[in-house]
């Protein structure tokens, strides 16, 4: 495949803004027929646009963390399961940044510039908790290592070149392999069945002694040994995704309003357009809609600011604000696509207009890791000036 450099933060948001309007044509029918977006992600790779991260030194555009949100935002608002598949991807580029050695990065980043995409093996079913990872990472005689586990909710591996799987080694440290995706001995299954984000493909990744050359792991658990920004980036592109959800189920409430919806016949108006009580519960949207974009758009800014002086201090600052905003935008994104049935009336709900796709996908999606306890993170920040932990899904 031959990819597209893109040279700036407006070259990849114009990129992002028109792949956007042309995933947002079908992206119901490809949710309805379960159809999986291959054409489209190709689409993503030969713009250019997975690789706007990469680091100016090795031929990327190194967009600030402002617009990478306001791409996902964009994708999302046309088709959530789409905007999903990249977001392991970028996390997963974020790594080789943080943590990959020169050589590393020049072979990894020049994948990534050659429009190479990144899925990811990291969740594991029937453990204790997410963050009981027992693939294992065991070193082999040569030098190498053996690979061995299975994954869970692997969004973006069937689409994959390389799989980022996460393991741990004989001192049960974590660590990161980059695994091409037709290696021997890995086997991804396309058994997801989620009533949301159903074009994800976030199926099952199996790892029977797969060989690893050492220059192809990353020591991801020294991320967490100092301030880090891995969780405050993840989390932004979750935050981002749950606004855009909300984006597109207003704008489809709006106009299937417009268009297709009846006034109440005690409305006395002659359009649902004109119904009082209806401009009043799309007002009421518009504002939750608006201040969840405007708390994305800050925290996006502040990771930015971290990222230019990273502390201690100015780490906390970029995750509360990520925390905040995702609370904020989870809840929207369930309200807004919820409302959007509300708002239109009885014939909205015909399974053949798929509108309740916004609904699945963003309660699907908000599923991946509880507010609540952002909320608690906060909480212990105001009050005590308690520093979120360093655990990567903050």
């Amino acid at each position: 495949m031959t990819a597209k450099i893109i040279a700036d933060d407006v070259e990849a948001l114009s990129v992002a803004a028109a792949l956007a309007d042309e995933f947002r044509v079908g992206a119901a029918e490809r949710d309805a027929e379960r159809r999986l977006p291959r054409e489209e992600l190709d689409r993503l790779s030969a713009a250019g646009l997975l690789a706007v991260t990469v680091p100016a030194e090795h031929g990327g555009a190194d967009v600030h963390q402002e617009s990478l949100a306001e791409i996902f935002r964009l994708l999302a608002s046309a088709d959530a399961s789409l905007a999903q598949i990249p977001q392991s991807h970028f996390v997963y580029v974020n790594v080789i940044r943080r943590q990959g050695t020169p050589a590393q990065r020049e072979f990894l980043f020049g994948e990534v510039l050659a429009g190479r995409r990144f899925g990811n093996a990291q969740s594991e079913a029937g453990t204790r908790h997410i963050q009981d990872i027992r693939t294992r990472l065991e070193p082999g005689p040569d030098g190498s290592y053996v690979l061995t586990g299975v994954k869970h909710y692997s969004t973006g591996a069937l689409f994959a070149d390389w799989i980022p799987v996460l393991a741990r080694t004989e001192d049960e440290t974590l660590h990161v392999a980059y695994v091409p995706r037709d290696a021997p001995g890995v086997t991804v299954l396309d058994d997801w069945d989620g009533m949301g984000q159903r074009t994800t493909a976030s199926g099952t990744v199996r790892l029977d002694g797969v060989r690893v050359s050492a220059n192809r792991v990353l020591p991801h658990h020294l991320t967490f040994q100092g301030p880090q920004l891995h969780g405050a980036v993840a989390q932004l592109l979750h935050t981002a995704i749950d606004v855009g959800i909300a984006d597109g189920a207003l704008a489809e409430a709006a106009e299937f309003v417009r268009t297709k919806s009846r006034p109440w016949f005690e409305s006395g108006v002659e359009t649902a357009a004109e119904d009082p009580l209806l401009i009043q519960r799309f007002g009421e949207l518009a504002v939750q809609v608006r201040a969840s974009g405007a708390l994305l758009r800050e925290a996006a800014r502040t990771v930015d600011a971290a990222r230019a002086d990273l502390t201690d201090d100015s780490a906390a600052e970029a995750s509360i604000a990520v925390a905040s905003a995702k609370a904020h935008a989870a809840a929207t994104a369930v309200e807004v696509a919820g409302a959007l049935f509300e708002v239109s009336g009885t014939r909205s709900a015909l399974n053949s207009l798929n509108l309740h796709r916004h609904w699945r996908d963003a309660r699907t999606h908000t599923l991946h890791d509880p507010a609540r306890w952002k909320v608690q993170h906060i909480g212990r920040y105001v009050l005590s000036g308690t520093k979120p932990p360093r655990h990567g899904l903050l």
